[in-house]
């Protein structure tokens, strides 16, 4: 197998684009694909800073590691969710990334008795379900707090097909409308939310992570386990196997006409401010606190 470019010998072969590139072409080929995404949906400039959401997975870091080098002004942003031994050593990953590449980074810590598992076992909520609500409070609070206007997560192209697909098959007109690489800033403080690695896959993420020596972890989030998603991405790859290209038809083709959706699905509510904590919501208590004061009663 040999790069389609140069001739040399290839490090992947990319069935959906039919083509296969060393490791320097390829490197291109990714950082291409990064920069179309943020110029396409006009995610953030490089005057603005970008708050990186990172959890030690490859995803989160290869997206830092391409943001740096494309030379946008990036801090990260590491949420500690006590899961096992499994935080920690996601942390620790963040860690040596950022030392290595001299990359500013937040950590936020929840503290005894709201870790997930915790918060999981008093409110009676399944484990997903509590880390959605926790990590949509902070990815919203901290980059408020720390005056960042742009929160980007590492959001892949596997992930939006497979969330899309979700959202599909139980016709959820809400979700659907907003189902873009990029959801606006709302009142005056929900952060604008960009995914600039939807143009990419989980194996052309896993080949950049491996080909540029980032260390992540490896192992599955052990609360993932039995996951809906997880099933959706599964049979994503079976129709990409017999037919390359599925994925990405299939989500690109959804965002050239998600107009559809947005014009049925529209928010009747407007912004409030959670009558606990202060954050901007669309409701008088935030989902977060509710959570809080749920396993409070409890």
């Amino acid at each position: 197998m040999k790069c389609r470019i140069c001739g040399s010998k290839a490090i992947i072969s990319l069935r959906r684009h039919n083509t296969s590139f060393c490791h320097v072409h390829f490197n291109e080929f990714f950082l291409k694909q990064v920069e179309k995404a943020i110029k396409k949906y006009s995610m953030f400039s490089r005057d603005e800073e970008i708050l990186v959401c990172v959890s030690g997975g490859k995803d989160s870091l290869a997206l830092w590691d391409a943001l740096n080098k494309l030379n946008y002004k990036t801090k990260g942003f590491y949420i500690h969710l006590g899961i096992e031994d499994y935080s920690e050593e996601s942390l620790e990953k963040v860690e040596t990334f950022a030392e290595k590449n001299h990359l500013p980074f937040i950590v936020k810590r929840l503290g005894t008795g709201k870790t997930i598992p915790e918060l999981s076992k008093k409110s009676g909520r399944k484990k997903c379900s509590v880390c959605g609500i926790v990590k949509r409070y902070f990815f919203n609070k901290i980059p408020y707090e720390e005056n960042i206007d742009v929160v980007a997560t590492g959001h892949n192209m596997d992930d939006e097909a497979s969330r899309l697909l979700g959202n599909i098959l139980k016709w959820d007109l809400t979700r659907l409308s907003k189902h873009e690489p990029v959801l606006k800033a709302e009142g005056m403080m929900l952060k604008r939310k960009v995914k600039p690695l939807m143009r990419l896959t989980d194996y052309e993420i896993a080949t950049y992570a491996l080909a540029n020596g980032i260390d992540y972890i490896q192992r599955e989030c052990p609360m993932s386990k039995g996951a809906t998603s997880i099933y959706y991405k599964n049979v994503l790859n079976r129709l990409e196997e017999k037919s390359p290209g599925t994925k990405q038809y299939f989500y690109h083709q959804f965002l050239k006409n998600i107009h559809i959706f947005q014009d049925v699905a529209t928010r009747a509510d407007q912004i409030k401010r959670c009558n606990i904590c202060g954050m901007e919501s669309f409701s008088e208590i935030c989902s977060y606190c509710r959570l809080m004061e749920k396993i409070s009663e409890g």
